[in-house]
């Protein structure tokens, strides 16, 4: 579907940095509302691929950016046993689904990169959610620097779910750790920390191999998605930490199941 907007490149750029940086440290699928953003705005071909990778950098350097006093003190404090803890921890979250994304990656952009296959994990995640909700876990891990080894390993397989466009990243990753007995607040933060090895991983080897596709005037379209994508994702992350500390996800997997069954009942209709 084209929504007329071809002739505005930068404004189909701010549009899909907008929505990179609201969706992607929040439970309902970055990747997904990416791929239905850019059916509906036509905005298609391996430019435009390029580009939805770029911008997911934007939106983890506001990560970095709002806990980089964190991420300093984790880096520099060597002899902490936190942040050692910590550090290993995201170590062995990040490796499932490095491997696992480094196997499948081609088959899964081949087969799975599609409006359908979005819609469905919408749906399936959504009444996921809301069956960990009724199950309520206790919570038995209140800070990200307490998580075991063992439990960090559950949280990244967890993740691999999230390799299906619509499953969401950090939905996976969320309600993973928050299974596993993190609190909400110390889920939604190991989700963010672990989102940054994964992210830029992920992005660089996409970025690595397309660089061949991008010209210099490709530069100002990537420069407005990167930097909205950034502001975005900064004034996102900080709501989502606070409705976190006093909410449950709930509302969050009702978006999910109306969004997904919307996205069914328009792609079946055939507009």
């Amino acid at each position: 579907m084209d929504l007329s907007l071809g002739e505005h490149p930068l404004v189909q750029a701010a549009i899909l940095g907008v929505v990179e940086g609201a969706t992607e440290f929040v439970p309902v699928s970055s990747t997904g509302h990416l791929i239905i953003a850019a059916d509906w705005l036509g905005f298609e071909g391996e430019r435009a691929k390029v580009f939805e990778i770029f911008i997911q950098l934007g939106a983890i350097l506001a990560v970095v950016w709002l806990y980089r006093a964190r991420l300093t003190r984790l880096l520099t404090a060597a002899g902490d046993p936190g942040s050692q803890r910590l550090l290993g921890g995201l170590f062995v979250a990040f490796l499932p689904a490095a491997a696992v994304g480094l196997l499948a990656h081609e088959a899964i952009k081949r087969h799975l990169f599609n409006p359908a296959t979005v819609a469905a994990a919408l749906v399936a995640g959504g009444v996921a959610i809301l069956a960990i909700e009724r199950w309520r876990p206790r919570a038995r891990i209140a800070a990200v620097d307490a998580v075991p080894l063992a439990t960090a390993l559950g949280i990244g397989l967890a993740q691999v779910l999230s390799l299906v466009p619509g499953t969401s990243r950090s939905g996976a990753t969320i309600m993973g750790a928050y299974c596993l007995g993190l609190s909400r607040v110390a889920a939604t933060e190991f989700s963010f920390f672990l989102a940054i090895p994964t992210m830029i991983a992920a992005c660089s080897y996409d970025l690595l191999k397309s660089l061949g596709t991008l010209s210099a005037a490709d530069v100002p379209l990537f420069a407005v998605g990167f930097l909205v994508s950034f502001a975005s994702a900064l004034i996102v992350v900080r709501a989502f930490v606070s409705f976190v500390s006093r909410r449950d996800f709930v509302p969050f997997a009702y978006y999910r199941i109306g969004f997904g069954l919307a996205l069914l009942a328009w792609y079946r209709g055939g507009p």
